[in-house]
């Protein structure tokens, strides 16, 4: 069964570096001048994980999303490469293919990387970038999720019920509060078919933290306006290292915990998230 994706309207696919990329706009009703916002992703969520946001900032601002490669309603196949660098690259592209210049940019997990990748290593400007529970410093990544790295080949060849079992609880673990059964449904969905099951594992196996930490060294030479959310309870990625994240940046950034929340501050406290993300915006 397919589960309905909240409000984002269907995607416009484009090809980006050759590879096949859903992208999803949404603009105000009325023409008013309006700021351009970009929301990024991570693993393994699709832009799914922003809808809500993006729905109630399209009241006033121009909305853009997408699914990174190997994520979402974008290409899967074996062919996709997803490692940090090829991401970076393409978001660079993106926002090219968009013609965005100087954006606010909203980043989320390995999204954040994404993101600052091309910022830093691709030379794209943004107007002020909002990190949330972001990949970047050393350590990242659960036990499982090195586990699966290490052994990609055998959890791609997994049963299809012990996977849409094992990638059901995954997913349901990123959070605190318990997420309700659809949500965690409609982000397992992309991952259950016969081509998603081995581009889970897949994606998983392609992402090293050695493709960060060229950005955290480049972290100095951010060039524009950041603030930081963070989930208290991050199981994936503890809060401490929203912290340390805020020492790297060259200006005093704003820095936002959630009491409560684990890792999909979007999904669990979305009012929260989109109060902040309001005040960040004004």
């Amino acid at each position: 069964m397919t589960i309905d994706r909240f409000d984002l309207p269907e995607p416009i696919f484009v090809s980006v570096g050759g590879d096949r990329v859903a992208t999803y706009e949404l603009a105000p009703e009325v023409d008013v001048p309006s700021s351009d916002v970009v929301f990024c992703h991570g693993t393994p969520w699709s832009a799914q994980v922003w809808a809500q946001a993006a729905r109630h900032l399209s009241a006033g601002h121009r909305v853009y999303l997408w699914d990174m490669p190997g994520y979402g309603r974008s290409a899967q196949g074996s062919d996709v490469r997803t490692d940090l660098p090829t991401q970076m690259l393409r978001f660079a592209m993106l926002l090219d293919h968009w013609r965005l210049e100087g954006p606010f940019v909203v980043a989320h997990d390995i999204g954040g990387a994404v993101a600052l990748g091309a910022h830093l290593m691709h030379g794209r400007d943004y107007d002020s970038l909002f990190l949330w529970d972001v990949v970047s410093l050393d350590p990242w990544g659960s036990e499982f999720f090195r586990l699966v790295a290490d052994n990609s080949d055998i959890f791609a060849a997994l049963p299809a019920p012990l996977h849409r079992a094992l990638v059901f609880e995954y997913i349901a673990g990123a959070a605190h509060q318990r997420l309700d059964a659809d949500i965690v449904a409609m982000l397992t969905e992309p991952w259950i078919s016969d081509e998603g099951q081995p581009a889970f594992y897949r994606q998983i196996a392609e992402l090293s933290p050695e493709h960060t930490r060229a950005i955290v060294d480049a972290l100095p030479r951010v060039r524009c306006n950041t603030s930081i959310g963070w989930g208290e309870q991050d199981p994936w990625i503890p809060v401490e290292q929203a912290y340390r994240l805020r020492q790297l940046l060259p200006s005093r950034s704003t820095l936002i915990t959630l009491p409560g929340v684990g890792h999909l501050a979007p999904l669990e406290s979305p009012s929260l998230v989109q109060q902040a993300l309001y005040a960040w915006l004004g």
